[in-house]
Parts: C-alpha cells; sequence; structure tokens
C-alpha cells in the first residue's frame, strides 16, 4: 500500500493527493467488499494487541484525526475502533476553549488529556485547531502560528519519549465530496442531528483551510509523530488505511502478555 506519510519540512500541495485513491482495490462493489473484509481482520488484531498493551501498562498510543467538516472522524473511529474495550480507550473532542484554559497556554487542556499508559488515546479534533481555524478567521497572526508550530513538534517529542506512540491522520475529502455529505445530512432525517449551519459558513473558507492544512502537515510531521494524509471520499477505503497503520505502530511496539504472579504454582492451584 502507498504510506500517504508526510515528509517533514516539505512544500505539500493537497490538491496533488488524490482523495479518491483507494490503491490496491477496486472501486466496485468487489473491491470496497475486499476492503471491508481486510479491516475486519485488522479490527481483530488490535483488539488483541490493545489488551496487550493495556496488560503491560508501560506504552500508549495516541491517534489524532483532523479534516475538513464530513471528512469522516467520527466514522473511523465507530468503524476502526469497533472490537477495541473501552476500558482502554479514551475518545477526546476539544471545542471552543473555557475561561479557564484560555487563561493557559494552548497546550495546558491537551495535556492534561494525553491517554495514560496502557490505553488508546483518539483525539477528535484536537490541538492541531489552534494553528487551523485560529488563523483562517485571523484570531493569531502567521508569527504565533509559526510559534505554535514548534510548540507543538516539542510537545509531541515530549509525549513520545515517555512512551506514547503517535499517529496524526488528515481525512482527505474533496470539495464535492464534502457537498454530498452536508446534502444528505440535510435530506436525511436520521442524520439531521448531525448538520449545523456553521459547517456552511466553514466551507466559505475552503481553500483557506486547504493552505493552512499544508503548512500545518509539513511543519508537524515528525519521525516521531507522522502524518498521514488518508484519501477518504470512500470511507471503506479510509477505514482500511487507518486500521492498517494503527496495527503496524502497535506491532512494532512487540508488545508480549505479561507474567503471571510470582510465587503462584498455577500447576497446582486448585479452588473450591
Amino acid at each position: 500500500m502507498r504510506t500517504y506519510q508526510v515528509n517533514s519540512n516539505t512544500k505539500l500541495q493537497l490538491s496533488q493527493c488524490n482523495p479518491d485513491d483507494t490503491d490496491g482495490f477496486d472501486k466496485n462493489a468487489q473491491g470496497k467488499e475486499k476492503a471491508k473484509a481486510a479491516t475486519f481482520k485488522l479490527t481483530g488484531q488490535l483488539r488483541e494487541l490493545q489488551e496487550r498493551l493495556y496488560a503491560n501498562g508501560d506504552r500508549a498510543l495516541l491517534i489524532v484525526l483532523q479534516g475538513m467538516d464530513t471528512s469522516g472522524k467520527d466514522g473511523t473511529i465507530r468503524s476502526v475502533m469497533s472490537g477495541v474495550n473501552p476500558q482502554g480507550c479514551q475518545v477526546v473532542t476539544f471545542k471552543t476553549p473555557s475561561v479557564e484554559e484560555l487563561g493557559h497556554d494552548f497546550l495546558w487542556r491537551v495535556h492534561q488529556r494525553a491517554p495514560a499508559k496502557g490505553r488508546i488515546g483518539i483525539f477528535n479534533r484536537s490541538h492541531y485547531e489552534d494553528v487551523l481555524i485560529t488563523r483562517v478567521h485571523g484570531l493569531v497572526s502567521g508569527k504565533v502560528v509559526k510559534q505554535r508550530f514548534g510548540q507543538i513538534r516539542e510537545f509531541e517529542e515530549l509525549l513520545s519519549e515517555n512512551g506514547t506512540a503517535i499517529l496524526k491522520f488528515f481525512l482527505h475529502i474533496s470539495k464535492d465530496e464534502q457537498k454530498k455529505r452536508l446534502e444528505e445530512r440535510i435530506n436525511n432525517p436520521e442524520k439531521r442531528w448531525k448538520f449545523c449551519a456553521g459547517d456552511l459558513e466553514e466551507r466559505k473558507f475552503w481553500d483557506n483551510y486547504q493552505l493552512a492544512f499544508e503548512d500545518m502537515l509539513a511543519a508537524t510531521s515528525t519521525d516521531c509523530a507522522p502524518w498521514y494524509v488518508v484519501p477518504a471520499n470512500h470511507k471503506w477505503y479510509r477505514d482500511w488505511v487507518i486500521a492498517d497503520r494503527a496495527v503496524k505502530v502497535l506491532t512494532d511496539m512487540k508488545l508480549k502478555t505479561p507474567p503471571p504472579p510470582a510465587g503462584i504454582d498455577f500447576d497446582t492451584l486448585h479452588i473450591e
């Protein structure tokens, strides 16, 4: 498969990244079912690896999801994490900062929600909002954005050096695909609860967001915390790519089942 990994400090053009890509799978019913079957197998592996991660309690995994509205952040969590034990997984969404949070640096609230050792943490939107929406709407200067890029790199390096593996996924959809998904929310009574009028306002800034994402992805993709531009027009392919990356990172940890408690002879142990 293509890795879709962003090389650090290189000029990135999202227009050159195909959101409709399904590398390795045909764009038909057969290809879709093949990808879903492969993803199902991966989610089973993910379940086993997460149990070992939790049992060992000395490492953690942080998954960061970013993307335009309707890009599929919620759907990714629902599909890829379908088999994971909720006890060892936490999902965090960072909304408009509270008065207390605004009284601290922008990473203060984020560090508190980083996953504890033994757990998988998922940021559905994240600290990157502070270099995206704030930039697009002119709430911070270009100088501040550049400064924050450096602070984010250092923050993620700190997490990595203390045992947290980091995967960051930009869910890349086309503008036409977003239009289709917004219309589906409007026309389907079962999905109208997801619709927000603000989504239409933000859509007007599509080009500005693409530029902000390009700069952010190139400036903050590092060896310890890489960004992946995931083609997300096809939900089934998006899920497979992310599940594959998550399984690979956890496999690379070489997690083993912890030894039993010392001093107990399990061969002769009898429970009445």
